[in-house]
């Protein structure tokens, strides 16, 4: 299970006076390429912004909209004088298994690959099915996000430049998988199935989906470094902070309750350069000790509490069983098996 670290960052500590300085063109990513999901805006193109103010030699932007991803691509661009294709805009949507897959397919054709940061997410206020079966917050934010970490490890590992410097994979998490309240099923149904469906008048709550999509991406993390070592990536998850203009909250735009959520990212938040300060860290500075480790403004912290009980590993073992099951058209069992040789 992740470590258990003595300092732990709350959320009143998660502020703009982050003491990380990840903006600083410090050039120590030169001859690296790196993919960033989600970087049309917000969050993402900060990240992506900053891992280029840092030398960065290849960009990939990874995103639903191509001509979003476009414009991006020309702001980053005029930051410095390029050559032909280091930044490149990659089409990627995360409601399609098939999209993802055809995306790392893509990727085995780089020539180097040495950082992914995994950045896209949704937080839906109606609840939504997908192709998938599945509801929106746990397709994308958990499904997807884990079957794109399972593809891209292989590839980080085969491409990575040097044989004693293993490649990085860091997942945007957050402090509020604290807040779930997700319990094992006392129906027998399996985990996913009880997320998607809920029981009876049971009303569908946005906020604790989300903060359970989170929940579940620790509790896989946890699963996936027990069976995969440092050697191959190391991997990690990062919270950024609650941070105005995200747009992760887009849902609620133009109305009275997107309003009043406005409002509160704006006095408790942080910006998105401070939210990607974090991540940035995360991607960058810290060696294999961060390896299954969380991380908020550069320090290893403690996991969702639940995530160290008796019921949260076995609920994390069931998690394990059914994502495999879920994404087994695809062979995950095998890739994550030959890691491990």
């Amino acid at each position: 299970m992740p470590h258990m670290s003595e300092e732990k960052t709350t959320s009143s500590e998660v502020k703009e006076t982050s003491p990380i300085s990840a903006l600083e063109p410090t050039g120590d990513l030169v001859g690296k390429t790196a993919i960033v999901t989600g970087s049309n805006s917000g969050i993402g193109l900060e990240c992506a912004r900053q891992l280029f103010g840092r030398g960065l030699s290849k960009l990939i932007l990874a995103v639903r909209d191509e001509s979003k991803g476009a414009i991006a691509s020309e702001e980053l661009a005029s930051s410095r004088n390029l050559e032909p294709n280091t930044i490149e805009v990659w089409h990627l949507d995360y409601s399609s298994y098939d999209s993802i897959t055809s995306f790392a397919n893509r990727a085995r054709g780089l020539e180097a690959l040495d950082i992914v940061v995994l950045n896209a997410g949704v937080y839906r206020i109606p609840r939504v099915i997908l192709s998938t079966g599945h509801e929106e917050d746990i397709q994308i934010n958990y499904l997807s996000t884990a079957f794109l970490t399972i593809l891209l490890l292989p590839i980080l590992e085969a491409k990575r430049r040097s044989e004693a410097k293993p490649g990085r994979l860091t997942v945007v998490s957050s402090s509020v998988a604290a807040w779930s309240r997700f319990k094992l099923p006392q129906d027998g149904r399996p985990l996913l199935t009880s997320l998607d469906e809920p029981m009876g008048t049971e009303a569908f709550d946005h906020h604790q989906q989300y903060c359970t999509s989170k929940f579940l991406g620790q509790l896989f993390l946890a699963e996936l470094t027990r069976r995969v070592p440092s050697s191959v990536a190391i991997v990690n998850y990062v919270n950024p902070g609650l941070c105005y203009g995200s747009h992760l909250a887009r849902d609620g735009e133009g109305t009275l309750l997107g309003f009043i959520v406005g409002i509160i990212f704006r006095i408790f938040g942080r910006s998105c350069v401070s939210g990607a300060q974090a991540i940035v860290d995360g991607a960058v500075m810290h060696g294999e000790e961060a390896h299954g480790q969380y991380l908020e403004d550069g320090k290893l912290t403690e996991f969702a509490p639940a995530v160290y009980t008796a019921e949260g590993k076995q609920m994390a073992q069931r998690l394990w069983k059914e994502t495999m099951s879920e994404l087994s058209f695809a062979g995950v069992e095998d890739v994550i098996e030959a890691l491990t040789i």
